[in-house]
């Protein structure tokens, strides 16, 4: 790797330890009624980093619509789990992990069959939702969460597929990064 290159991934990093002070879960204004679930993909740090990660790798793979539907649909199914009060163990390290794995295959530009990465954003997805679905458990508040993560999920892909290979790769790195930091504040 070039000292440029190592600059500038440091850069992009730094820039991610910025927004941490956000916190992965902030208060929610209407308690947990329909903007709560719109603005909480938008303000926790980490579903807004894994989203726009799951989006940009499918993008960046050129492949169609199963990943961000798989995404979608898990994500529901992992909501009303959480909404039922099933939990996953270890659920907030999981949702890092999944930062610092999309962001690695990103980085690395991992192409692996449509089955597989379906299957990975599946696991991803039901981390989330059940983390979504225990913090607002109302049917409003899923409606919200599930708009909001859907256009998320789109602007990665559109990003993933207008960049340049090599700023992608960058963003990759960072994600990678952040979502180490994520792991270490659980």
């Amino acid at each position: 790797m070039s000292a440029r290159l190592m600059q500038q991934t440091a850069a992009v990093a730094a820039l991610c330890l910025l927004a941490l002070p956000a916190m992965a879960h902030p208060g929610h204004g209407d308690g947990a009624g329909f903007l709560a679930g719109l603005a909480h993909p938008f303000t926790g740090i980490d579903h807004l980093l894994a989203m726009l990660g799951v989006g940009i790798w499918g993008g960046q793979q050129r492949r169609g619509l199963a990943q961000p539907a798989t995404f979608l649909g898990m994500m529901l199914f992992g909501a009303l789990a959480g909404m039922a009060g099933l939990t996953v163990p270890g659920l907030e390290t999981g949702i890092a992990a999944t930062v610092v794995l999309v962001g690695l295959a990103i980085a690395l530009a991992l192409a692996v069959p449509n089955w597989l990465a379906v299957g990975l954003v599946g696991i991803f997805a039901l981390a989330h939702g059940n983390a979504h679905g225990q913090e607002l458990p109302a049917a409003a508040a899923a409606l919200g969460f599930m708009l909001a993560s859907a256009i998320l999920l789109f602007a990665g892909r559109f990003i993933g597929q207008v960049l340049a290979e090599r700023v992608l790769r960058l963003a990759g790195v960072a994600l990678a990064a952040a979502g180490v930091v994520l792991m270490g504040m659980n």
